[in-house]
């Protein structure tokens, strides 16, 4: 057992976490027959099969389970140790790139970004605002940032803090409604990407009398923002984009009771292998600023 091969142990639990040999190969930049190897060579070093796998299933042995959550445990530890001494060498650098919310681009989350950089200034941002989901391993991001109650259970999720969406208008608009006699029809601007009706929204359920007719669909934030600041319509829209205007009276939550919703906001990253100085700080980064909270500072 002295001479039992890690890497054969990091093989073992991308195969669990990514759901295939196939997907394994891919996020080690492997091929898939080499993948094949580390395991049978693991398999026999045990002395137990790990996986039953025929050409169209795979799942875990009774004893593949026990080794998976105890050698993840192991390889976390020893991955920890690893990061410790490579930051005691010097100070996290290199290109991290990041997907994120379009929704992103405003003053709080600039004013992160800017002290991340004061702190880590070797550590150089390519950060891609997309309100779709990326393929991190396709497109070679290090981090996803995503607002979800269901992240990927292939990639590794960690929540950061949770989010709250309002739908807001401009008091010039609900007067409008109001004058036009549709106080309880609301013209709507969505994301071309979410069903309103997949929207989680209790204070609404509690005022069916509220009715709502979309009006535009579009795929950026910055621009259903841009449209309800013109008294277009009315949208859901995060806290972190509009609580200042909500402050200073410029737009106005829709209904008595301020409807809206709550999300979470998940860092998503594709593997805890070797995970890099410049990932692990960037997270704890985010952690330690956003933990808990359900605005930008």
């Amino acid at each position: 057992m002295d001479e039992l091969d890690i890497n054969g142990i990091r093989v073992f639990r991308e195969i669990v976490e990514a759901g295939s040999f196939t997907a394994a190969a891919d996020r080690l930049g492997m091929a898939a027959p080499m993948v094949s190897k580390h395991i049978a060579r693991l398999e026999r070093k045990l002395g137990a099969r790990l996986l039953n796998r025929s050409s169209r299933s795979m799942s875990l042995t009774e004893a593949g389970k026990n080794f998976f959550e105890q050698g993840r445990q192991a390889l976390d530890i020893l991955d920890t140790a690893v990061a410790s001494l490579a930051q005691a060498g010097g100070p996290p650098r290199g290109e991290l790139k990041i997907s994120a919310p379009v929704w992103c681009a405003n003053a709080g989350f600039a004013d992160l970004l800017a002290e991340f950089h004061s702190s880590y200034p070797e550590i150089r941002i390519d950060l891609h605002l997309d309100n779709h989901m990326a393929d991190l391993v396709a497109d070679g991001f290090d981090l996803a940032l995503r607002v979800t109650d269901d992240p990927t259970p292939s990639l590794i999720a960690r929540r950061v803090c949770s989010l709250k969406f309002h739908l807001v208008a401009t008091p010039a608009f609900l007067d409008r409604q109001k004058l036009a006699g549709e106080r309880r029809t609301i013209a709507m601007i969505m994301p071309n990407y979410v069903q309103l009706e997949r929207l989680n929204l209790p204070s609404l359920a509690n005022d069916p009398a509220l009715k709502f007719n979309t009006i535009m669909k579009s795929s950026d934030t910055t621009l259903s923002y841009h449209c309800v600041l013109a008294s277009m319509g009315a949208a859901f829209l995060p806290g972190w984009l509009v609580d200042h205007d909500l402050a200073t009276g410029r737009l106005k939550t829709v209904g008595a009771d301020g409807s809206g919703f709550d999300g979470n906001l998940y860092a998503v990253y594709a593997s805890r292998r070797q995970m890099p100085a410049k990932l692990r700080c960037f997270i704890d980064f985010l952690l330690e600023k956003l933990g808990d909270q359900v605005s930008v500072p």
